[in-house]
């Protein structure tokens, strides 16, 4: 019997709304699980330029579910939970070959910072009891291990933040101290000694956020203040308005902020404003000690840091979030991804995960920058990361809201697992827009106002010249929900040509100052119509 046409109708009516559901569903990004566990929960996090993660939480949980090499143990007599210890308490997370390898590290690095030196080093530093004082090197390559210098700092810091600068030295702020200094220590240098901050020890001096400006200033924001700071005369170059709200955006009332992408760097003036989401409000303390878990806050406060009369912009996010992780991805977008809806950061202090990531996009109108994207499956909570990897996904992992590994018999069990968030941009759909970097290879070492050409190629043409660009993204170290040294550039690019029919090449200029680009290891993409290519290692120099 022939079907008749309105039945013909409604079945394809009914099939394009279930293709058309399938591919909103996908277009607003997918979820996937790398490993069920990788035996610790990842606290801190940051890629190195071999394309391996360093993981770690801290020493005294007790046993993790990670095992040190045999014969290979901690023993460590200051340690409040275990003193002889033959598990892993960091570990390594191949991105090419998702697989785990076990790392020593000695001292606690509970609540502790980080940053990756010119060489491409990380400079890992502080933390509790034994390692307040420590400063761990970890260097890329195929069997490396943690090295460490018990005193390699001239204050004990838990919870500081670090930032690298222009000289490639790293700032190391707070931490329990209203104070910074730098590392690495000269001899012959005045570096060697702390600097007393006035403004850490009349605001807070745990895990402040930290960006620097293209000045060369830093920007610091502590709860809802924040200044303009000299780090080289210890003097406060400007004072900004409050958040207009007035309610706490630093830890443990954890928000997040990041620098929103650096355009047009060759310009004789550039622009930088730094966005701050989320937290909690004030009574959200002391609230929770009464088993009250108020809402978090679901603001974000924008501003122009290199305007003369600076004014924060209030926005509205789609859910509140505290303890949320902002990640820039490669086409300018910022994620805004774990948390909870209430509480505050703290042990046992979090309520009600947030599920769903959130797309701010910065270039939007104001009113129409926010897209909730699809959830995960996993609560995210205290102590969970996020970081940018050179494919494009943002590897997601941690959360242990309570003391020890525990996995059964609380709220929000200990989670070891890791998984990936892939962002629209990597739906098969988008393939024929997506570029891929023919030259310069990867690890090309680049100079200060470099002119270089840039070869790559797109299978889809014709290719919209207006909307190709290129971008340059420092890989943050990652905890608490601030992402430290977290940079992304959009470079100048110009002079499109055609070489066969789908490969191209353009005219690309490296920033000229140190203080848009600190020196060291970036990932570069080619963005095709919001499309990014997988991203090459470059080394700036």
């Amino acid at each position: 019997m022939t079907p008749s046409p309105i039945l013909c109708f409604f079945f394809f009516f009914f099939f394009f709304l279930i293709l058309n559901s399938v591919t909103s569903a996908a277009s607003l990004g997918q979820w996937n699980i790398l490993q069920q566990s990788i035996g610790i929960s990842a606290m801190h996090m940051q890629l190195l330029n071999n394309d391996r993660v360093v993981i770690f939480d801290r020493t005294d949980f007790g046993i993790s579910n990670l095992s040190l090499p045999d014969g290979i143990c901690r023993n460590d007599y200051n340690d409040f939970a275990l003193q002889h210890d033959c598990t892993a308490h960091s570990a390594e997370y191949d991105v090419t070959t998702n697989s785990v390898r076990p790392l020593m590290v000695q001292t606690d690095t509970w609540c502790s910072s980080g940053a990756v030196n010119p060489d491409g080093f990380l400079i890992q530093t502080g933390g509790f009891n034994d390692g307040e004082r420590a400063v761990r090197i970890f260097k890329p390559c195929t069997i490396c291990d943690w090295q460490e210098i018990p005193n390699g700092l001239n204050q004990g810091r838990w919870y500081p933040t670090n930032h690298i600068l222009p000289d490639g030295r790293v700032i190391v702020i707070g931490g329990q101290q209203n104070n910074y200094e730098f590392y690495p220590k000269s001899s012959t240098s005045t570096t060697d000694t702390v600097f007393n901050s006035t403004f850490l020890e009349q605001t807070s001096n745990l895990y402040p956020f930290v960006h620097l400006n293209v000045d060369g200033n830093l920007f610091i924001s502590a709860y809802n203040q924040a200044i303009l700071f000299n780090y080289s005369t210890n003097s406060v170059v400007k004072t900004f308005p409050t958040i207009p709200d007035y309610q706490p955006r630093t830890y443990p009332f954890t928000g997040s902020s990041v620098l929103l992408p650096l355009r047009n760097l060759q310009q004789s003036s550039v622009q930088a404003e730094v966005l701050i989401c989320g937290g909690a409000s004030w009574d959200s303390y002391q609230q929770s000690t009464s088993g009250n878990f108020t809402e978090a806050l679901n603001t974000c406060g924008r501003i122009r840091i290199t305007d003369p009369n600076p004014t924060w912009t209030m926005e509205t996010m789609p859910f509140a979030r505290v303890m949320g992780d902002m990640t820039i991805l490669p086409n300018g977008d910022v994620l805004i991804i774990n948390g909870a809806a209430r509480g505050l950061a703290g042990w046992d202090s979090g309520r009600d995960p947030v599920f769903y990531p959130v797309l701010y996009q910065p270039e939007n109108q104001i009113g129409s920058r926010f897209q909730v994207l699809n959830p995960s499956t996993i609560p995210r909570m205290y102590h969970s990361t996020a970081i940018l990897l050179r494919d494009g996904r943002v590897l997601v992992g941690g959360s242990n809201p309570h003391q020890y590994y525990n996995f059964t018999d609380v709220l929000y069990p200990t989670e070891l697992s890791l998984e990936a968030f892939s962002p629209a941009y990597l739906d098969s759909e988008f393939s024929g827009l997506r570029p891929t970097i023919i030259t310069p290879g990867s690890y090309s070492n680049i100079s200060y106002g470099q002119q270089m050409v840039l070869q790559f190629s797109v299978w889809s043409t014709p290719v919209n010249e207006s909307m190709i660009g290129v971008t340059m993204v420092a890989p943050s170290f990652t905890t608490h929900s601030f992402s430290m040294s977290q940079r992304l550039l959009v470079l100048d690019a110009s002079n499109v040509t055609a070489l066969t029919n789908s490969s191209y090449s353009m005219a690309v200029t490296i920033p000229n100052s140190a203080f848009l680009a600190p020196p060291g290891y970036y990932l570069l993409f080619v963005v095709h119509q919001d499309i990014p290519s997988q991203g090459i290692w470059v080394q700036l120099q």
